[in-house]
Protein backbone atom coordinates (compact mmCIF):
# COMPACT_ATOMS: atom_id res chain seq x y z
CA UNK A 1 0.00 0.00 0.00
CA UNK A 2 1.43 3.32 -0.83
CA UNK A 3 -0.15 6.41 1.36
CA UNK A 4 0.74 9.76 1.66
CA UNK A 5 0.19 12.07 4.66
CA UNK A 6 1.92 15.48 3.96
CA UNK A 7 1.27 17.77 0.48
CA UNK A 8 2.46 17.18 -2.41
CA UNK A 9 6.05 18.63 -3.75
CA UNK A 10 5.28 21.31 -6.12
CA UNK A 11 4.81 20.61 -10.10
CA UNK A 12 3.18 17.19 -8.77
CA UNK A 13 0.30 16.20 -10.13
CA UNK A 14 -1.48 15.12 -7.00
CA UNK A 15 -5.04 15.11 -7.76
CA UNK A 16 -7.60 14.51 -10.15
CA UNK A 17 -11.54 14.99 -10.42
CA UNK A 18 -14.20 13.96 -12.96
CA UNK A 19 -16.71 16.34 -13.82
CA UNK A 20 -19.76 14.76 -15.26
CA UNK A 21 -24.04 15.41 -15.61
CA UNK A 22 -25.07 12.16 -13.64
CA UNK A 23 -22.56 11.96 -10.77
CA UNK A 24 -24.73 9.24 -9.20
CA UNK A 25 -24.35 6.92 -12.34
CA UNK A 26 -20.65 7.84 -12.40
CA UNK A 27 -20.03 7.29 -8.73
CA UNK A 28 -22.06 3.39 -9.38
CA UNK A 29 -19.28 3.02 -12.08
CA UNK A 30 -15.87 3.50 -10.18
CA UNK A 31 -17.57 1.55 -7.06
CA UNK A 32 -17.81 -1.22 -9.28
CA UNK A 33 -15.29 -1.11 -11.48
CA UNK A 34 -12.21 0.08 -8.62
CA UNK A 35 -14.11 -0.48 -5.40
CA UNK A 36 -14.38 3.12 -4.08
CA UNK A 37 -16.37 4.25 -1.40
CA UNK A 38 -17.38 8.05 -0.96
CA UNK A 39 -17.32 10.81 1.62
CA UNK A 40 -19.25 13.78 0.80
CA UNK A 41 -17.11 17.31 0.00
CA UNK A 42 -18.18 20.72 -0.27
CA UNK A 43 -21.52 20.66 -2.07
CA UNK A 44 -22.40 18.20 -4.35
CA UNK A 45 -18.85 17.06 -4.60
CA UNK A 46 -17.90 13.58 -3.31
CA UNK A 47 -14.11 12.57 -2.27
CA UNK A 48 -13.62 9.33 -3.69
CA UNK A 49 -11.78 6.61 -1.07
CA UNK A 50 -9.57 3.30 -0.85
CA UNK A 51 -9.44 2.17 2.94
CA UNK A 52 -10.37 5.19 4.37
CA UNK A 53 -7.85 7.14 2.27
CA UNK A 54 -8.83 9.87 -0.61
CA UNK A 55 -7.91 8.67 -4.25
CA UNK A 56 -10.37 11.02 -6.70
CA UNK A 57 -13.37 13.68 -6.86
CA UNK A 58 -16.74 13.29 -8.56
CA UNK A 59 -18.72 16.40 -9.04
CA UNK A 60 -21.53 17.90 -11.64
CA UNK A 61 -19.91 19.87 -14.56
CA UNK A 62 -20.24 23.46 -13.68
CA UNK A 63 -20.63 23.92 -17.14
CA UNK A 64 -23.19 21.22 -19.07
CA UNK A 65 -22.32 22.55 -22.44
CA UNK A 66 -18.50 20.96 -21.33
CA UNK A 67 -17.54 17.27 -22.14
CA UNK A 68 -17.28 15.20 -19.41
CA UNK A 69 -13.54 14.83 -18.35
CA UNK A 70 -11.04 13.40 -15.37
CA UNK A 71 -8.96 16.75 -14.73
CA UNK A 72 -5.33 16.42 -13.75
CA UNK A 73 -4.17 19.21 -10.54
CA UNK A 74 -0.66 20.11 -10.45
CA UNK A 75 0.63 20.81 -6.52
CA UNK A 76 1.16 24.28 -5.96
CA UNK A 77 3.00 26.26 -2.85
CA UNK A 78 1.41 29.67 -3.77
CA UNK A 79 -1.43 29.00 -6.20
CA UNK A 80 -1.74 32.72 -7.27
CA UNK A 81 1.84 33.36 -8.03
CA UNK A 82 1.40 30.20 -9.95
CA UNK A 83 -1.64 31.65 -11.73
CA UNK A 84 0.88 34.78 -12.34
CA UNK A 85 3.33 32.57 -14.34
CA UNK A 86 0.92 30.43 -16.22
CA UNK A 87 -0.32 34.32 -17.43
CA UNK A 88 2.87 35.38 -18.38
CA UNK A 89 3.94 31.75 -20.35
CA UNK A 90 1.07 32.05 -22.56
CA UNK A 91 -1.77 30.41 -20.83
CA UNK A 92 -4.77 31.64 -19.49
CA UNK A 93 -6.86 31.09 -16.45
CA UNK A 94 -10.22 29.38 -16.62
CA UNK A 95 -11.19 29.41 -12.76
CA UNK A 96 -9.39 31.96 -10.83
CA UNK A 97 -7.73 31.32 -7.47
CA UNK A 98 -9.94 30.68 -5.13
CA UNK A 99 -10.38 28.99 -1.45
CA UNK A 100 -12.08 25.80 -0.68
CA UNK A 101 -13.37 26.03 2.67
CA UNK A 102 -10.58 25.05 4.57
CA UNK A 103 -9.48 22.08 2.16
CA UNK A 104 -7.47 24.56 0.26
CA UNK A 105 -6.80 26.90 -2.42
CA UNK A 106 -7.18 26.12 -6.16
CA UNK A 107 -7.55 27.30 -9.34
CA UNK A 108 -8.42 25.75 -13.14
CA UNK A 109 -6.04 27.24 -16.14
CA UNK A 110 -5.32 26.47 -19.94
CA UNK A 111 -1.42 25.88 -20.96
CA UNK A 112 -0.46 27.43 -24.20
CA UNK A 113 -1.78 24.38 -25.70
CA UNK A 114 -5.22 24.36 -25.04
CA UNK A 115 -4.91 21.79 -22.67
CA UNK A 116 -6.84 22.38 -18.71
CA UNK A 117 -5.30 21.53 -15.79
CA UNK A 118 -5.80 22.64 -12.43
CA UNK A 119 -3.54 23.60 -9.64
CA UNK A 120 -4.01 22.57 -6.19
CA UNK A 121 -2.40 24.50 -2.81
CA UNK A 122 -2.77 21.99 0.21
CA UNK A 123 -5.14 23.25 2.94
CA UNK A 124 -6.87 19.85 5.27
CA UNK A 125 -6.85 18.36 2.00
CA UNK A 126 -3.24 17.29 0.62
CA UNK A 127 -4.81 15.31 -2.66
CA UNK A 128 -4.51 11.78 -3.30
CA UNK A 129 -3.94 9.83 -0.65
CA UNK A 130 -2.91 6.36 -1.59
CA UNK A 131 -1.58 5.97 -5.20
CA UNK A 132 0.22 3.21 -7.56
CA UNK A 133 -1.98 0.38 -6.71
CA UNK A 134 -5.49 -1.00 -7.62
CA UNK A 135 -8.06 1.93 -8.44
CA UNK A 136 -5.55 4.60 -7.43
CA UNK A 137 -4.03 7.46 -9.16
CA UNK A 138 -0.34 5.84 -10.68
CA UNK A 139 0.37 8.73 -13.82
CA UNK A 140 -0.64 11.55 -15.67
CA UNK A 141 0.58 12.73 -18.96
CA UNK A 142 -0.32 15.90 -21.51
CA UNK A 143 -0.88 14.61 -25.07
CA UNK A 144 -0.73 17.69 -27.45
CA UNK A 145 -0.08 18.69 -30.96
CA UNK A 146 2.73 21.32 -30.29
CA UNK A 147 5.48 19.39 -28.48
CA UNK A 148 7.94 21.78 -28.25
CA UNK A 149 5.50 25.29 -27.05
CA UNK A 150 3.90 22.70 -24.37
CA UNK A 151 7.50 21.57 -23.06
CA UNK A 152 8.15 25.26 -22.71
CA UNK A 153 5.24 26.14 -20.90
CA UNK A 154 5.58 23.47 -18.21
CA UNK A 155 9.31 24.41 -17.84
CA UNK A 156 8.68 27.68 -17.57
CA UNK A 157 5.39 27.44 -15.13
CA UNK A 158 6.59 24.31 -13.13
CA UNK A 159 10.49 24.53 -13.69
CA UNK A 160 10.26 20.88 -15.20
CA UNK A 161 13.22 19.69 -17.20
CA UNK A 162 12.49 16.51 -19.79
CA UNK A 163 13.93 12.78 -20.24
CA UNK A 164 13.37 12.04 -23.46
CA UNK A 165 11.88 8.62 -24.05
CA UNK A 166 13.03 6.30 -27.27
CA UNK A 167 9.62 4.83 -28.87
CA UNK A 168 9.43 3.59 -32.34
CA UNK A 169 7.26 5.93 -33.92
CA UNK A 170 6.56 7.47 -30.70
CA UNK A 171 7.91 11.17 -29.09
CA UNK A 172 7.78 10.85 -25.87
CA UNK A 173 9.42 12.51 -22.52
CA UNK A 174 9.15 12.18 -19.00
CA UNK A 175 8.63 15.65 -17.12
CA UNK A 176 11.13 16.09 -14.06
CA UNK A 177 10.11 17.46 -10.77
CA UNK A 178 12.03 20.92 -9.92
CA UNK A 179 12.96 20.12 -6.79
CA UNK A 180 14.86 16.77 -6.97
CA UNK A 181 14.59 15.48 -10.48
CA UNK A 182 12.01 12.67 -10.02
CA UNK A 183 9.74 11.77 -13.00
CA UNK A 184 6.05 12.77 -12.19
CA UNK A 185 4.40 13.01 -15.27
CA UNK A 186 4.52 12.59 -19.15
CA UNK A 187 4.19 14.51 -22.49
CA UNK A 188 3.19 13.02 -25.48
CA UNK A 189 3.39 14.10 -28.90
CA UNK A 190 0.00 12.78 -30.19
CA UNK A 191 0.11 12.37 -33.79
CA UNK A 192 -2.82 10.30 -33.94
CA UNK A 193 -5.09 13.54 -32.10
CA UNK A 194 -7.60 14.87 -34.27
CA UNK A 195 -6.77 18.54 -35.08
CA UNK A 196 -10.39 19.37 -34.41
CA UNK A 197 -9.79 18.14 -30.45
CA UNK A 198 -8.18 20.26 -28.14
CA UNK A 199 -4.65 18.66 -26.02
CA UNK A 200 -5.85 17.28 -23.13
CA UNK A 201 -4.05 15.79 -19.96
CA UNK A 202 -5.24 11.31 -19.64
CA UNK A 203 -5.24 10.06 -16.16
CA UNK A 204 -4.22 6.60 -15.86
CA UNK A 205 -4.84 4.59 -12.54
CA UNK A 206 -3.32 0.98 -11.55
CA UNK A 207 -4.72 -1.80 -11.70
CA UNK A 208 -3.61 -5.14 -10.20
CA UNK A 209 -5.42 -6.94 -13.52
CA UNK A 210 -5.51 -4.41 -16.50
CA UNK A 211 -7.13 -7.65 -18.95
CA UNK A 212 -10.05 -8.05 -15.84
CA UNK A 213 -10.30 -4.22 -15.41
CA UNK A 214 -11.14 -3.72 -19.29
CA UNK A 215 -13.10 -6.46 -19.19
CA UNK A 216 -14.92 -5.05 -16.02
CA UNK A 217 -15.97 -1.96 -17.50
CA UNK A 218 -17.15 -3.16 -20.63
CA UNK A 219 -19.83 -5.14 -18.91
CA UNK A 220 -20.30 -1.76 -17.36
CA UNK A 221 -21.14 -0.33 -20.18
CA UNK A 222 -18.01 1.42 -21.01
CA UNK A 223 -15.91 1.14 -24.22
CA UNK A 224 -12.19 0.45 -25.11
CA UNK A 225 -10.32 3.66 -26.77
CA UNK A 226 -7.28 1.19 -26.55
CA UNK A 227 -7.71 -2.36 -26.58
CA UNK A 228 -5.85 -4.13 -23.88
CA UNK A 229 -1.65 -4.20 -25.08
CA UNK A 230 1.21 -5.12 -23.62
CA UNK A 231 3.73 -2.40 -24.10
CA UNK A 232 7.66 -1.38 -22.66
CA UNK A 233 5.68 0.61 -20.11
CA UNK A 234 3.83 -2.41 -19.11
CA UNK A 235 0.17 -3.89 -19.49
CA UNK A 236 -2.30 -0.76 -20.35
CA UNK A 237 -5.91 -0.41 -21.82
CA UNK A 238 -7.40 3.21 -22.65
CA UNK A 239 -11.38 3.44 -21.53
CA UNK A 240 -13.64 5.75 -22.27
CA UNK A 241 -16.42 5.56 -19.52
CA UNK A 242 -20.51 5.69 -19.73
CA UNK A 243 -20.68 9.75 -20.08
CA UNK A 244 -17.79 10.11 -22.16
CA UNK A 245 -15.00 10.33 -19.88
CA UNK A 246 -11.91 8.79 -20.85
CA UNK A 247 -9.31 7.19 -18.48
CA UNK A 248 -6.12 4.85 -18.92
CA UNK A 249 -5.87 1.74 -16.92
CA UNK A 250 -2.01 0.64 -17.04
CA UNK A 251 -0.35 -2.67 -14.49
CA UNK A 252 1.27 -1.97 -11.42
CA UNK A 253 4.18 -4.38 -10.42
CA UNK A 254 4.38 -7.04 -10.36
CA UNK A 255 2.25 -6.91 -14.20
CA UNK A 256 0.44 -10.48 -14.32
CA UNK A 257 -2.48 -9.39 -16.08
Amino acid sequence: MSTKISKWPAGTPMWVDLSVDDVEAAKSFYTKLFGWDYLTGEGDYLLAHIGGHAVAGLGPKLDPAQPSAWTTYLASDNVDATAELIKAAGGQLLVPPFDVMDSGRMAVAADSVGAAFGIWQAGNHIGAERFNEHGSLCWNELHTHDYASARAFYAEVFGFAYHDVDGEDMVYSTCLRATDGREVAGMHYDTELPETMPDYWLTWFASDDVAATACQAEQLGASLLMPVSSTPFGRMAIVEGLQGDVFGVIAVAPANS
